[in-house]
């Protein structure tokens, strides 16, 4: 089935690039298939690296404002290295299987990025990598997992975030009047249901088509 999550990777010049992905994964969470656009820098960081990091968060904002662009402020990230050895000693509400391991795991995994406030995370190592379609696919094992808190869970708010967030990245290609008829019910969803984290949200991605579309002089309708 496809989880909806949040993928880092290091990009050339070690900074760290999130990006929202909807992976194929099996029930244990031992592989994973991601498939993103080859022109998309999740991409290119997983072809030199071959190494990431899937979380399962809750934080709606943090998906909205990746799926649009770069997160500001940047949420709070650490190494799988770190978040390791915070597990063993305690100092983060963090579980993983063989925290012992976390001083012999291999440059590329010990150095990946996690984000410090997802709900679980998962490590993944590129095991094969398919580029013959637009989309390229990249299967991954998971050698790491961790748990930081519960999962909040998500009502009609957050799911109309998220969705509002994949038409965002939409807006160059889908006629504006297709767009519009599918925001509205979605501003209802986060009215009724949603809390400040999704309003705010959903106001940033309105803001950012309302940005997109006076750049290209879009006519309504």
């Amino acid at each position: 089935m496809i989880l909806e999550g949040v993928v880092t990777t290091r990009n050339l010049d070690g900074s760290a690039n999130i990006s929202p992905m909807g992976p194929v994964v099996d029930e244990g969470m031992r592989r994973i298939v991601l498939r993103p656009f080859r022109t998309s820098t999740t991409y290119a960081n997983l072809r030199r690296v071959g190494a990431g990091v899937l979380h399962v968060t809750d934080d709606v904002l943090l998906m909205a404002q990746a799926a649009v662009g770069t997160p500001d402020p940047l949420p709070r990230l650490v190494t799988v290295g770190e978040m390791l050895a915070a597990a063993e000693c305690g100092d983060l509400r963090a579980l993983s299987d063989d925290v012992r391991d976390a001083l012999v795991l291999a440059d590329d995994v010990r150095d990946a990025l996690v984000l410090a406030d997802a709900c679980r995370w998962y490590a993944f190592r590129v095991v094969e990598v398919d580029e013959r379609a637009e989309r390229v696919s990249i299967v991954a094992d998971v050698v790491r997992s961790g748990r930081v808190r519960d999962f909040f869970g998500f009502n009609r708010g957050k799911h109309a975030v998220i969705e509002a967030a994949i038409l965002a990245t939409r807006v160059a290609i889908l006629p504006r009047a297709e767009i519009d008829a599918q925001w509205a019910p979605l501003r209802s969803w986060v009215e009724k249901t949603g809390g400040p984290q999704e309003r705010a949200a959903f106001e940033y991605l309105e803001s950012w088509v309302a940005d997109r579309r006076e750049t290209r002089g879009d006519a309504p309708g």
